[in-house]
C-alpha cells in the first residue's frame, strides 16, 4: 500500500459512468450475411482483425458463404452478440423524507398589501426510499455473477436492482467489493444467462477499435459508442463526488465516449471480448476516459468463484516511489525503487504480520526488484505485487545502508478492514 503517490491525471470517477453517440468515420458497406450473424466473429480467422484495424476490408468464408467484412460490419456483430450479456444497475435506499411548510409573509411588492406564501423545506423524522444513482455491469458467468465498480455499489445500507437486456428486474446482493481495484461483484438467481468472455490483456493495442456499452447517464441503457485505445498502463488518481479517491495503476485510456452512468460496462474488442471495465474520465476532457483491464477483472472473478471472496496479494509495506527529485529530497543513492516510509498519523511502515514483515523489511529500506524486475516509472511495487497470488513467494533486491541483499517474502491477502 503507497502512502503518497504523483501521478499523471487527476479524474473524476463516474458514479454513473459512459457511453454515448461518438461512431469513428468507417468503411460504410454492411453485409447483411454478418448483420443477421452475430456468431460470426467466433468462427473468423484470428487474420480478419488485423485487416479490418487498418479499415480494410477483408473477405471470409462462413459456412461455405463468401462474406465481405468491414470494421462496421464487426463492431454491428459485436454489439450483438455483447448487448444481452450488459445490464444496468439502479441503486435505492432510505432518504429522509421532506416536506413543504407554507408561511404567510408580507410581500413590499404588492401595492394591495397582502401576504404571500413561501415554501421552506423541512425534514420530519421519517425516511422513504429512493433512487440514489445508476451504473452498469456484465455478466459474467451463466449463473448469475455480475461485474461492476466498486464506486457503484460501496454503499452498505443500500438496496441494488439490475436490468437484463430483455428487460426482466432482478434483486442483486454484493458478493464481494475488490480491496485493491475499484471492481466488484454482484449475483441474481437464476441460471442460463448469456455472459462476456475476457480478452488476452497482453494483446490490446494502442489504436486498435474498441466499444464501451452502459447505462449512459443512468437513463439510456445499452448505449454503445466507438472509439480506439489512445493509451496502456497509465496511472490515475480518481476522485468521485464524495471526496473520495483512490490510485487506479495500469489502466487503458480510450477515446471511446464514457458518460456518466457506464460505470462497470465493458470496453470490448471487435471479437466483442471484454478488454476493460470502464471507470473514469477526466472531468473537462474531450473524450479521455479510462478502463480498468481486463486481466485485473478475471482474476477478480476467478477468486469469486473458487473462494466467494475476492484475494488479492499484497507485501504489506507502505512507500513512495523513487523518482530523481525524492532521489534529491532524501539524499538517495538510486533514482528507482520503492522507499518504506511510515504513513500519516504514524502508521507504521511495515505491516505488523505481513508478508514484508516476516521477511525482516523495515523502515528506510530501498525495494529495487521484485523477481528481478526493476521498481521504476513502468513497473510500480503495487502493479508487480498484484499480479502474484496470494501465497506466492515473491524474491525482493532490497537496498539497506548502503549495500543490496535479496530476501524472500511470502504474499498474504489484503485485510478487509
Amino acid at each position: 500500500m503507497s502512502s503518497k503517490h504523483s501521478t499523471r491525471y487527476v479524474v473524476i470517477v463516474s458514479f454513473l459512468s459512459g457511453a454515448i453517440g461518438a461512431f469513428l468515420v468507417m468503411l460504410v458497406t454492411l453485409n447483411a450475411f454478418v448483420s443477421q450473424n452475430p456468431n460470426i466473429l467466433s468462427q473468423l480467422p484470428s487474420s480478419v482483425g488485423a485487416y479490418l484495424q487498418q479499415l480494410q476490408p477483408v473477405t471470409a468464408t462462413v459456412n461455405g458463404t463468401n462474406v465481405t467484412l468491414t470494421q462496421e460490419a464487426l463492431v454491428i456483430a459485436a454489439v450483438k452478440r455483447s448487448q444481452p450479456a450488459v445490464v444496468s444497475i439502479i441503486i435505492t435506499a432510505d432518504v429522509p423524507k421532506v416536506q413543504q411548510y407554507f408561511n404567510d409573509q408580507f410581500n413590499p411588492f404588492d401595492l394591495f398589501g397582502s401576504p404571500f406564501q413561501y415554501s421552506v423545506p423541512q425534514q420530519n423524522g421519517e425516511t422513504q426510499k429512493r433512487e440514489i444513482g445508476g451504473g452498469s455491469g456484465f455478466l459474467v458467468s451463466s449463473d448469475g455473477l455480475v461485474l461492476t465498480n466498486k464506486h457503484v455499489v460501496d454503499q452498505d445500507n443500500a438496496e441494488y436492482t439490475v436490468f437484463t437486456n430483455d428487460g426482466k428486474k432482478h434483486t442483486a446482493s454484493v458478493v464481494d467489493r475488490d480491496p485493491a481495484n475499484d471492481l466488484a461483484i454482484l449475483k441474481i438467481d437464476g441460471t442460463g444467462y448469456p455472459y462476456l468472455r475476457f480478452s488476452d490483456a497482453k494483446k490490446i493495442q494502442i489504436g486498435q477499435t474498441v466499444i464501451a456499452i452502459g447505462n449512459s447517464l443512468g437513463e439510456f441503457r445499452n448505449t454503445v459508442s466507438v472509439g480506439v485505445v489512445s493509451g496502456l498502463a497509465r496511472s490515475i488518481t480518481a476522485g468521485d463526488s464524495r471526496g473520495q479517491s483512490e490510485l487506479l495503476e495500469g489502466v487503458i485510456q480510450t477515446d471511446a465516449a464514457i458518460n456518466p452512468g457506464n460505470s462497470g460496462g465493458p470496453l470490448l474488442d471487435l471479437q466483442g471480448n471484454v478488454i476493460g471495465i470502464n471507470v473514469a474520465i477526466v472531468q473537462g476532457s474531450q473524450n479521455i476516459g479510462f478502463a480498468l483491464p481486463a486481466d485485473v477483472a478475471q482474476s477478480a472473478v476467478s477468486s469469486v468463484q473458487k473462494s466467494g471472496t475476492i484475494e488479492r496479494p499484497y507485501l504489506g509495506v507502505r512507500y513512495i516511489p523513487i523518482t530523481e527529485q525524492v532521489k534529491q529530497e532524501n539524499n538517495l543513492t538510486v533514482d528507482y525503487g520503492a522507499l518504506i516510509i511510515p504513513g500519516t498519523g504514524n502508521q507504521a511502515a511495515v505491516i505488523p504480520g505481513s508478508g514484508a514483515d516476516k521477511a525482516g523489511l523495515a523502515e528506510g529500506d530501498i525495494i529495487l526488484e521484485v523477481d528481478g524486475v526493476k521498481i521504476d516509472a513502468d513497473h510500480s511495487l503495487s502493479n508487480l505485487i498484484h499480479n502474484k497470488n496470494v501465497g506466492d513467494t515473491v524474491t525482493l533486491k532490497i537496498l539497506r545502508k548502503g549495500g543490496e541483499k535479496t530476501v524472500p517474502a511470502t504474499l498474504t491477502a489484503i485485510p478487509t478492514s
